[in-house]
């Protein structure tokens, strides 16, 4: 008996492909930090290495990547030994998620270089991920300063077309002034590129579904960007749905909410099959009610997003025997479901079951109500016994990160690689950038920029963006160091460097480094 359990654990602890050295070699969607930065600090909180392409590869904001140099670097030899592929099907079709949403590679551009997915799979002796977007209904929306004026659809344009996708498609018959009324104020050649530029997407994501049919990807998530229950995608999601259908490609392939969290889902997913691992997730919500929950950004409700995460992590959902519970903070909780959820999430951490705590809130509005739960988790110490904490952005976005975090974790203790620093590194990231910079600093900056008379935020012209950034650094470093004596006052900050990466102030890029006191 003992030397059977000996041997299963050597056997969980090696991973599927390669040695236990062999890196993951990541495309990401672009070089915003939840799709840059988070997916590597997830390889080091389980000790595998994340390799990326040179940042420079990857373009910035309304600068596409570099989609044929990128192939080049897939290819390398540097390569030549990693044991799993993650691509976004965006960055090697179009340069980036911002440039798939604007007219420029042709479809035939787009295919030739998703055909080069194939020739990895054949050529390489690991798995192949790929993770895809179905177009959200808004263009990226940027004011007319500089060179943004010249970027598609700049304000007002955006605002119209975003307008028009998000009628019922068809248009109901008490939509079709409004339909009138927004055709009239679009460029005729603008909403026909806006329109060529869906249909490309869409017949992308088609050789995409085939490419998985052909074997050539493991792995194949297509995520709807930005979208609610009605609008133009609704179609295109329905058709893509058919055609995995009628390839018979089962759990081969989902096409689900959500975008900017699919790498770190894939990665998470890549470090469980490595020790040969199944997460079992319980989900538990604030409150009885709280699976109905619909994200305004999703078509879908929040039971269906955590679902397919899971699902695409390589977990499965058991209530009976879980490895990981998933405590979901809704929307408008109530006070008794944010006190019964705080004394579960004690109760849990101090019996020694790893807890992840993702709270919906962001989008909802209830930012004070995010802050004070915030408080009370760092408070009590409940934050410091969690294995991972997110709450941004949309439900997708917050429940990939925390579920990406504690598989991660998990992943790392049964390998014995597990690293205890770089976990750590990532909760405080969640709370500086989750809690501190979303709830205080951003609101902070975007009051300040409104009275030097910068009302639009989504785009800062060099000098602006340059004062902005040191406001943001000045801010959050001064929170910083209460916060991490708050969640681990064992911990110091040995390096810290913060920017406003896309010159916008809808996100910051915390590069923090924390070293155990002497």
């Amino acid at each position: 008996m003992r030397i059977a359990a000996l041997f299963f654990s050597v056997l969980i602890a090696v991973p599927a492909y390669g040695e236990a050295a062999a890196h993951i070699a990541l495309v990401p969607l672009d070089d915003r930090p939840v799709t840059l930065q988070l997916p590597q600090m997830l390889g080091r909180i389980a000790g595998v290495e994340v390799k990326i392409p040179p940042r420079k590869l990857l373009g910035n904001y309304l600068m596409p990547g570099m989609p044929d140099a990128l192939i080049a670097w897939l290819n390398a030899s540097e390569n030549r030994n990693a044991s799993d592929f993650i691509i976004s099907a965006d960055m090697l079709a179009y340069g980036g998620l911002v440039a798939s949403r604007i007219p420029g590679a042709s479809y035939q551009d787009a295919a030739m270089r998703l055909s080069e997915i194939k020739h990895l799979h054949a050529t390489r002796r690991a798995r192949v991920y790929a993770f895809g977007t179905i177009m959200r209904l808004a263009p990226t929306g940027v004011p007319p300063l500089g060179p943004a004026a010249r970027f598609f659809a700049a304000y007002p344009a955006w605002k119209y077309l975003q307008q028009f996708a998000n009628l019922h498609d068809p248009p109901l018959p008490s939509e079709t002034k409004t339909l009138a009324d927004l055709q009239s104020k679009i460029d005729p050649a603008t909403l026909d590129a806006y329109l060529a530029t869906r249909l490309r997407n869409y017949q992308a994501d088609q050789f995409l579904l085939r490419l998985a049919a052909g074997d050539a990807i493991d792995r194949l998530v297509l995520g709807q960007d930005d979208a609610g229950p009605v609008g133009l995608h609704v179609r295109e999601v329905r058709a893509l749905q058919e055609t995995a259908g009628q390839l018979e490609l089962g759990g081969r392939v989902s096409i689900e909410p959500g975008a900017d969290e699919l790498a770190m889902a894939l990665v998470a997913r890549a470090l469980a099959a490595r020790v040969r691992w199944t997460p079992k997730i319980s989900v538990r919500y604030s409150e009885p009610d709280g699976a109905s929950t619909n994200d305004p950004l999703e078509f879908a409700p929040v039971s269906v997003a955590i679902s397919s995460l899971i699902d695409l992590c390589g977990a499965v959902t058991n209530d009976v025997n879980p490895d990981i519970i998933l405590y979901v903070r809704v929307p408008k909780s109530s006070r008794q479901g944010d006190a019964e959820l705080l004394q579960a999430v004690q109760t849990d951490t101090a019996a020694g079951h790893s807890v992840a705590l993702a709270d919906l809130s962001f989008l909802s509005g209830s930012f004070a109500s995010q802050a004070i739960f915030a408080k009370q988790l760092l408070q009590n110490g409940a934050g410091a016994m969690l294995d991972a904490y997110a709450s941004w952005n949309t439900n997708a976005n917050t429940i990939g990160t925390a579920l990406a975090e504690s598989i991660a974790a998990g992943a790392g203790r049964r390998s014995h690689r597990y690293d205890a620093l770089a976990h750590a590194e990532f909760t405080f990231n969640r709370f500086l950038d989750d809690y501190a910079y979303h709830d205080y600093v951003r609101p902070d900056l975007n009051r300040w920029l409104d009275q030097q008379g910068v009302t639009d935020h989504t785009y800062l012209l060099p000098g602006v963006a340059l004062n902005a950034s040191q406001r943001d650094s000045a801010l959050l470093w001064n929170d910083a160091v209460g916060l991490l004596q708050q969640l681990y006052p064992h911990y110091h900050i040995a390096a810290i460097r913060i920017t406003l990466p896309w010159n916008r102030t809808f996100e910051t890029e915390i590069e923090a480094a924390i070293a155990p006191n002497l």
